[in-house]
C-alpha cells in the first residue's frame, strides 16, 4: 500500500483543496489475501497546536472497482479523497496544521470496525506506542462505546414501552351515580340496535 498527496489538489479540487490518495501495490503475498480489498482507510490531518482539531475523513472501497481487486500491473489506480482540506485554511500564516513547515498525516486501515464516534480518540493514540498496545486500547475503547450504546438502546426501549403503556391507560372523569345515562343507540348501514339494560 502506498498514500499520495496533491498538495495543490487533482481534478475538480485543483487549486482548492488538498487531495488524498490510496494505493494498492502488487506484493509478494497478494496469492494468500483476500480479494477484493474492503477496508475502510481513514486519513487524518493533525492538529499541532493540542486542542485536538484533528481532520479526520474516510472512505469505505468500492469492491466492484478495480482499483481494491488484486494488482495485475505494478500498482492499481489510486482512490482518495479529492476535497481533504480547504488550501485557504493550510495557506493562512500560523495556522493550526503547518508548524516549522511540517504537517502530520496519519493514514490508517480499519481492521477492527471502529465506530466513527471514536476514531478522534484512536487517532489520538501515542504514535510511539507499539502497535499492539495501540490496537489493545482501541480494542478497550470500542467495547465501552458498545456497552454505553447498549444501554442507551435499553433506557430509549424502556421510555418507549412507559410511553406505550400510558397511552393505553385512557383515563376518563368519573361518572356520578345517580346520573348514569343510557348510551345513545349506534347504528350501522345495514341496521340499528338498541342496547338494553339486563
Amino acid at each position: 500500500m502506498r498514500a499520495r498527496l496533491d498538495l495543490y489538489g487533482d481534478g475538480d479540487a485543483r487549486g482548492t483543496h488538498m487531495s488524498i490518495f490510496f494505493v494498492i501495490l502488487k506484493g509478494k503475498y497478494d496469492a494468500i489475501l483476500t480479494w477484493p480489498f474492503d477496508f475502510p482507510v481513514i486519513f487524518c490531518l493533525f492538529d499541532q497546536s493540542g486542542q485536538g482539531c484533528h481532520i479526520i475523513d474516510a472512505f469505505h472501497p468500492d469492491i466492484r472497482s478495480p482499483s481494491f481487486q488484486r494488482p495485475c500491473s505494478k500498482e492499481n489506480i489510486a482512490r482518495g479523497i479529492l476535497k481533504f482540506f480547504s488550501l485557504a485554511v493550510i495557506k493562512q500564516q500560523g495556522n493550526r496544521y503547518v508548524q516549522n513547515d511540517t504537517m502530520y498525516i496519519k493514514i490508517m486501515v480499519d481492521f477492527l470496525g471502529i465506530p466513527r464516534p471514536i476514531l478522534p480518540y484512536t487517532l489520538g493514540l501515542n504514535p510511539g506506542l507499539p502497535t499492539h498496545e495501540q490496537e489493545t486500547q482501541c480494542r478497550m475503547e470500542i467495547e465501552k462505546y458498545k456497552q454505553l450504546r447498549a444501554a442507551l438502546v435499553a433506557e430509549i426501549d424502556q421510555s418507549n414501552q412507559e410511553v406505550a403503556q400510558r397511552s393505553l391507560i385512557r383515563s376518563y372523569p368519573p361518572i356520578p351515580v345517580g346520573n348514569r345515562q343510557q348510551p345513545p343507540a349506534s347504528t350501522t348501514n345495514s341496521e340499528s340496535m338498541q342496547c338494553e339494560d339486563i
